[in-house]
């Protein structure tokens, strides 16, 4: 085995046990925590985000953990031209938050341009990174092959130290992260060491964020081969109307056994459609292929679409009371970016008096 392979994997294999312990402190001390997430707003959001991150920021919330939820416009700028959707977009994220049970009373959105003392912060974390760990990163790699750049921005370039500010601004000590967003982590954990050693003058200015493993598995598209994502055109979005998901489900990709039973090596696309409804239905994906049997691929899309237009039903309906009701969107963008400000204004104090610039 290559050697960076291994290390990747133990790095990987340790984050993965570290994160099952804290999701068993999590419950018991919800109050010692503070987690970041957060989404680029260039579109509606899908079923994947529902079950892979949103239900479980409701989670947290509703057991007490202090949740700020970051809605990264100015990063939609690293790999896109134009600005002309952002505003719209970000509405739309929030309309899609509320709906599915984020509560601005115990939920901070917030976008990151219209916090001034967060992204001052990105200035003197920038001193703490080097070129060549900039140049490393596997993550700014990926997306940037991804997104087909040939002429790299400075933004992309330090997409991750603009993370670290985004976390470290309202002291985010928890960070739900998927594999490929660890080194980005890795990098803020950095930072905030690095910044302690430098300024702290033997004081923890800054916490070192943890990364907390999503403990749901990829959720491919409709084509069962790829992530489900909005580029690549095989999502469910949670703004589909019940018609619209019907025909969506109903070009899902199969195979041609007739017979349904659940096999994520041999059978990726049925076995994905398997999984969706045992998302939704919390029932073994197993149990479901037995029940569906000699029913095929049309009984198996049959059951995929009652379940999930049932549990997307409440969804759309408060989607729908959301839509007209412009003021309240706007009134939770503000009464957020007051929140993220204060924050963050706090954060900055410290990090100034660490750096002795508060004159």
């Amino acid at each position: 085995m290559d050697n960076n392979l291994g290390s990747e994997s133990k790095t990987f294999q340790a984050s993965l046990n570290r994160s099952k312990e804290l999701e068993k402190d999590i419950d018991k001390n919800p109050s010692k925590y503070r987690v970041l997430t957060g989404d680029r707003p260039t579109g509606s959001l899908h079923i994947g985000h529902l079950f892979g991150s949103l239900q479980n920021r409701v989670r947290f919330q509703n057991i007490g953990v202090k949740t700020f939820v970051v809605i990264a416009d100015y990063q939609v700028l690293t790999d896109r031209d134009s600005a002309s959707d952002i505003s719209k977009n970000v509405k739309e994220l929030v309309i899609d938050y509320l709906s599915t049970g984020i509560d601005p009373a115990k939920t901070c959105i917030f976008p990151h341009s219209h916090i001034p003392e967060l992204n001052q912060l990105l200035v003197p974390f920038l001193f703490l990174v080097s070129k060549s760990e900039l140049d490393r990163n596997p993550t700014v790699k990926e997306e940037i092959a991804a997104a087909g750049l040939s002429n790299i921005n400075a933004g992309m370039y330090v997409y991750p130290v603009h993370q670290a500010a985004d976390i470290l601004s309202v002291r985010g000590n928890l960070v739900p992260v998927g594999k490929d967003q660890l080194p980005h982590l890795e990098l803020c954990r950095t930072i905030a060491r690095r910044f302690n050693q430098r300024f702290g003058n033997g004081k923890e200015v800054f916490k070192e964020p943890e990364a907390l493993l999503s403990n749901s598995p990829n959720i491919l598209g409709l084509d069962g081969t790829q992530k489900m994502s909005k580029s690549r055109n095989n999502a469910i979005f949670l703004s589909a109307t019940s018609d619209e998901t019907a025909r969506l489900i109903k070009k899902a990709k199969t195979d041609s056994i007739k017979t349904i039973y659940y096999d994520p090596q041999n059978r990726p696309e049925v076995s994905n459609l398997l999984h969706l409804i045992s998302l939704v239905t919390k029932e073994d994906p197993f149990a479901i292929a037995e029940h569906v049997g000699d029913g095929g691929s049309s009984k198996l899309k049959q059951l995929l679409t009652e379940s999930l237009n049932d549990c997307l039903k409440p969804i759309r309906q408060r989607r729908q009371e959301l839509l007209d009701d412009e003021q309240y969107i706007r009134d939770v963008l503000s009464s957020g970016i007051q929140k993220a400000r204060a924050e963050a204004a706090i954060t900055l104090l410290k990090v100034r008096q660490a750096m002795n610039m508060e004159f």
